[in-house]
Parts: structure tokens; sequence; C-alpha cells
């Protein structure tokens, strides 16, 4: 049966947003790992490059409403308010530890010391929710730690093992996150958008205090206030800051309004196969950006671990699958779920 020039030019079109989507959080993604990394090179403020990242997210965000892009909800109800207490402590305290990662560790290798983010994720599923593993997920776990196994200790590469703590807990949060998450959509009625405009705003108020008793201060006097030289041809600190602030800023409020369209138009296997493409690009740029050195162990540790990853989507896929012979009610197709979820477990949120 031939199909219509209607259908087809449809067809067309959603091959051409998917592939605007996931390009975008292709780019998007690089971009704040190489800009974070860039400015934690010379700060040692990681708290606060976080909440400017937040603020100008808020900032966006009312801009957007203000114009008439997105309709907010500007009152505050205290119910609302505690009922996203959990997500956005998992919130700051993942996104701080991240923050710490990346600045201990090589852009290079930020994929592998977050790598247990798959396996931590599983076994939350499997204490907090019940949610019994099959043995072919439980195969695709051990051979994403397997990865990071080879990454941090057989490797022979020297790797700060305080980066890649931070890495082991930031996964941890993560995974945590990915439980709480659904229950904070039922105290916002399902909206994302809404959640990530909370989580933003509630984020950024809880990090001022934290940052402050974290001893930041100083630094923070010192990056405003303070002489800022630079070396012939080079950025101060505080432009270098300041750019970073905004690239990622930005991109973190753009991410929030793409994921809305991704919860339509992507699926579990596609993003994982983008968030392999942007694995390899990051090894790649943190080599040609900060001269990291990615060995043969360090390569083979990020290949495992995006294999373990691609086959435990693959597993995810084939289970969701209706019997043969059967047909679900959304004839066959597996349901597709937010990029952000895929990546970190949840369903994000940067970074």
């Amino acid at each position: 049966m031939s199909h219509s020039p209607h259908a087809h030019h449809q067809h067309a079109q959603s091959r051409a947003l998917v592939a605007g989507t996931v390009l975008f959080y292709l780019v998007a993604a690089l971009a704040m790992i190489m800009a974070n990394k860039w400015v934690l090179n010379t700060t040692d403020i990681p708290l606060f490059f976080l909440f400017t990242q937040l603020v100008i997210a808020v900032v966006l965000f009312l801009a957007a409403h203000l114009v008439g892009l997105l309709q907010l909800p500007l009152d505050f109800d205290i119910q609302v308010c505690k009922g996203l207490v959990p997500t956005v402590g998992l919130n700051v305290v993942g996104l701080s530890f991240s923050n710490y990662t990346l600045k201990y560790v090589d852009a290079s290798f930020y994929q592998v010391a977050r790598g247990m983010v798959l396996p931590f994720t599983v076994c939350t599923s499997y204490f907090l929710l019940h949610a019994r593993p099959s043995l072919r997920v439980l195969l695709a776990c051990s051979i994403v730690t397997f990865g990071f196994f080879i990454g941090v200790f057989l490797d022979g590469t020297h790797v700060s093992l305080v980066g890649v703590t931070f890495g082991v807990i930031s996964s941890i949060i993560t995974a945590l996150h990915s439980v709480v998450i659904k229950k904070s959509l039922e105290v916002v009625k399902g909206s994302a958008l809404h959640l990530s405009w909370y989580t933003n705003l509630f984020s950024a108020c809880a990090l001022a205090p934290i940052l402050v008793l974290a001893g930041e201060l100083p630094g923070i006097t010192q990056l405003l206030f303070g002489p800022n030289l630079s070396l012939p041809g080079e950025m101060s600190t505080l432009s270098t800051f300041a750019i970073g602030s905004a690239i990622t800023g930005a991109f973190g409020f753009l991410m929030s309004i793409a994921s809305l369209l991704s919860i339509k138009v992507t699926s579990p296997i596609t993003h994982m196969v983008s968030s392999a493409v942007r694995g390899v690009a990051a090894s790649a740029l943190g080599v040609w950006l900060f001269h990291d050195i990615v060995t043969s162990g360090r390569a083979a540790s990020i290949a495992t671990i995006l294999f373990g990853s691609i086959y435990y989507t693959w597993i995810k896929h084939v289970e969701s699958l209706p019997p043969s012979g059967a047909k679900s009610a959304n004839g066959g197709a597996y349901e597709q779920v937010p990029l952000e979820d895929v990546e970190e477990g949840k369903q994000n949120k940067p970074e």
C-alpha cells in the first residue's frame, strides 16, 4: 500500500525533529561539560559557580514567562514547597558533587568517574521500589561496573581518588533522585516544566547559605573585587568565570525546555546511542582542549561502560515489548521517556 505525500512529509518532519533534538542534547551536554571544566580549572569556588548557573537559569525562566513563551507558577504553595524538599536537596548535593568531580578529574575521565550511575540506579530501584532486575540487567550492570574498575584501578594511570570519590557519591545521589523525581512530579501535577522551574529556583536559594558555610566567601571576594591578572593572550579569571557561567546557565535553561520536547520525540535507544557518541566526543575534546591523556586502559574503560549501558538499554527495550503475537495499547512500542531520565537514571536534570 502506497503512502500519501502528506504522510511521507510528516514522517520526514518527525525524523528531522528527532535528529534535531538529539543533536541539540549532544551539543548542549558537551558544551556544559567543557565550559564547566574550563572554569573549574581556574577557580576554587565550584559551589558559587553552580549557584551562578542556577541564578542565570532562573532569570531566563522569568524572562521567558514575562514575554509569554512560558507559563510559570509564581505563587509558592507551602504544600508544594514541602513536597519538593527531597528533590531540591538531592539536586543541590548531586550537582555540587558533580562539579567537585569535574574539578578533580580530567574531562575525558569524567564519564568513568560517574560511570556507576546505572548499577546504583538498578540497586536503588530494587531496594526502594522493589523492582527486581532480570539476570540480563544484572549482566549489563556487571559490565558497566567492570568498566569502572578498569578505569580506576587497572589502567595504571594516576587518577584523583578525591575526584573518583566525589563521582561515586554523585552517582549514588543521581540514583536516589530517580526514585524521588516521580513523586515530585505528582506534587506539581505532572508538569516537568514547573518541576524544572521550582528545582532551579529552590536549589539556588538552598545553595546560597551552603557556599558560605563551605568557606567560599574569601574566594568569591577575591574573584569579584580582587586583581584579575592574566597572562598575555589569556582571559582573566573573572572573564572566564562570567563567560562559563553564561554558557552553562543558558544551556541548562534550554535543556529544561527541550526536555518537554524530548518526551514526545525521542526513545531510550536513540538517546543511548547519542550518549555513546557524546562520551567519545567528550574524551576527544578533553584531549584537544585540555591536553588530557587517554591511555589504552582509559579508552577500554570508557568503551566497556558504554557497551554495558547500550546493552542495558537494548534489554529494557526488549523486555518492554509485548509477547509474540500480542499487541500492546500503543502498538507494541515501548514508552518514550525524557532524555535526562535515561542519562541520569531519573527520570536530568547538566550537566
